[in-house]
């Protein structure tokens, strides 16, 4: 009988259990000067955590291997990195980041003359145009028809009728991606740096989806072309999740 010892065993066991998350501790330069670069933000596109570097451009992050991270920094190239064994288990890697080429186009802006009565000023100033229409039963402010068209009322006109056909084809193929919505909520680093952007790029990582799709989820939920070209990052994500949770409301009925 083949005796096996209790060292031997649980070494056994630590072998075959998955890998848990550790820290990676990377740098970041500026591939231009070499220079270490503060306030970059480095996201775990798996895990959906987020750092931050410091003055020395040094950030720690929980990652496993095979995770993904996203480097971002205003005005410079974005860099995706796979977690290697070798990243983790050798500290302060250094990652560079490449400055982009900014082109500013002219922007034309109209202002508005104002004559100071109230009736008449009221009249001139833009107003959003788009309805809404709520689904009974649901807490949302309803849907924003994103145009005056027949063809958007009946788009609403539907999914208030059927709207669970409406919202599982949203979201019934991508239930992986889109679990990720309430954690990209609950992290307020990564809500911070949404509200500044406007490139669709960070959630495009995350929820892999592309921008023709983020933009076609949220036309489909009837928000207005000028919301979907304007919002920023956060706002995008908050009107998602919005849809994304109506649909698991009426998942679970």
């Amino acid at each position: 009988m083949i005796r096996i010892s209790k060292h031997l065993t649980i070494g056994l066991l630590l072998a075959l259990s998955p890998m848990t998350a550790q820290e990676l501790i990377g740098v970041v330069h500026n591939e231009e000067n070499g220079q270490p670069m503060s306030t970059v933000h480095v996201l775990n596109l798996n895990k959906v955590k987020m750092s931050i570097t410091d003055s020395e451009g040094v950030f720690v992050i929980p990652a496993s291997v095979n995770d993904t991270l996203l480097l971002s920094y205003l005005g410079f190239k974005s860099l995706k990195v796979k977690v290697t064994n070798d990243l983790i288990k050798y500290p302060k890697t250094i990652f560079k980041l490449t400055q982009l080429a900014l082109a500013l186009e002219e922007v034309i802006l109209r202002p508005y003359q104002l004559t100071g009565f109230l009736d008449i000023d009221a009249k001139n100033v833009p107003i959003n145009r788009n309805p809404r229409y709520s689904i009974p039963g649901l807490p949302s402010s309803g849907y924003e028809a994103g145009t005056r068209g027949s063809s958007a009322f009946s788009r609403v006109v539907g999914s208030i009728f059927n709207p669970f056909d409406f919202l599982h084809n949203l979201f019934g193929k991508k239930p992986k991606q889109l679990r990720k919505l309430k954690m990209m909520q609950e992290n307020n680093e990564l809500r911070d740096l949404l509200a500044v952007k406007y490139d669709r790029e960070t959630l495009e990582e995350v929820l892999q989806l592309d921008q023709v799709d983020l933009e076609e989820i949220l036309r489909n939920c009837n928000f207005s072309e000028g919301f979907i070209k304007s919002a920023n990052d956060l706002q995008i994500l908050e009107a998602i999740s919005g849809c994304y949770e109506e649909y698991k409301v009426l998942s679970r009925r």
